[in-house]
């Protein structure tokens, strides 16, 4: 199976490495100096993804250690949900109330329990072949990887470790972003599945990072995966508020990642979706 990068896309939707965005860019590395974390990216131990895809098919794209691959957690639990419906759509698996319960207590709340029983029933090494295919490409070692499970959420050992940084569990943030644009855009499931996918994705059961720090937007809806475990932290989602729609993806490597994600989602946030309120004259 071949896992080069194919120069041919699905739909006429452009690559997000072709919407990289100058502005958006300073934007971002603005927000990123006003909260104090710019030694955080230099070191590394920061990355984020920000794509403003408000117009679908011209998405603006800015990152900053957007193909730093890092440990991430159960953010990776996106590729099992990717996997099941690849699957669905196979007539492999039956998209039946006990699946779908499954499949949403994985992403809402983060079952380890239920990560590990659809991994299972996917297949382990189906998960990878999935996210490697010429279809996804969310996984490729042309731009340093991507999306990666090689390991149950429990502690059973790592079954299979990706090949270029030995990580059981990882992602980086461009990838993660492509998943999350290609979902948006109808390229990773067909209009039904796709919508399936997003109701799994919304209503966020644990708030914490990007949920917490958009507490104060309450007309923000969020569909999003994350991941905790010990010093590692990620997020991800998409986020569409008062007309305007935005992927947002942040690894961190510091026991203070998750309060980062919480302090940059608001101002990035109001960037790309700014408030309309009515002043007195």
């Amino acid at each position: 199976m071949s896992i080069a990068v194919s120069a041919a896309t699905l739909t006429s939707t452009p690559l997000l490495r072709d919407s990289h965005d100058p502005v958006l860019q300073q934007q971002l590395e603005n927000i990123i100096k006003d909260q104090g974390l710019s030694r955080a990216v230099r070191q590394r131990q920061l990355s984020f993804a920000l794509v403003d895809i408000t117009d679908e098919q011209h998405p603006r794209m800015a990152a900053v250690n957007g193909d730093e691959m890092i440990y991430a957690a159960s953010l990776p639990k996106i590729a099992i949900l990717l996997g099941a419906f690849v699957e669905i759509e196979r007539g492999k698996l039956q998209l039946d109330t006990s699946t779908r319960e499954s499949l949403t207590k994985m992403v809402r709340v983060s079952s380890n329990l239920e990560a590990t029983r659809m991994l299972n029933r996917v297949g382990k090494n189906r998960v990878n072949e999935i996210l490697q295919s010429d279809r996804f490409r969310l996984y490729d070692p042309l731009v340093n990887g991507g999306l990666w499970v090689g390991k149950e959420y429990g502690k059973a050992p790592a079954f299979k470790r990706d090949p270029l940084h030995n990580l059981s569990h990882g992602a980086t943030a461009l990838q993660t972003a492509r998943f999350y644009y290609l979902l948006e855009t109808g390229q990773l499931a067909n209009p039904e599945h796709t919508r399936d996918m997003k109701e799994i994705l919304s209503n966020p059961g644990i708030e914490h990072k990007f949920v917490k720090g958009l507490l104060s937007r309450p007309q923000a809806r969020v569909y999003r995966k994350s991941g905790s475990w010990r010093q590692w932290h990620a997020d991800s989602a998409i986020i569409e508020s008062g007309g305007h729609k935005f992927i947002a993806v942040a690894l961190a490597h510091d026991k203070k990642g998750g309060q980062w994600m919480s302090r940059l989602i608001t101002p990035i946030h109001d960037l790309i979706a700014p408030s309309r309120i009515a002043t007195a004259n």
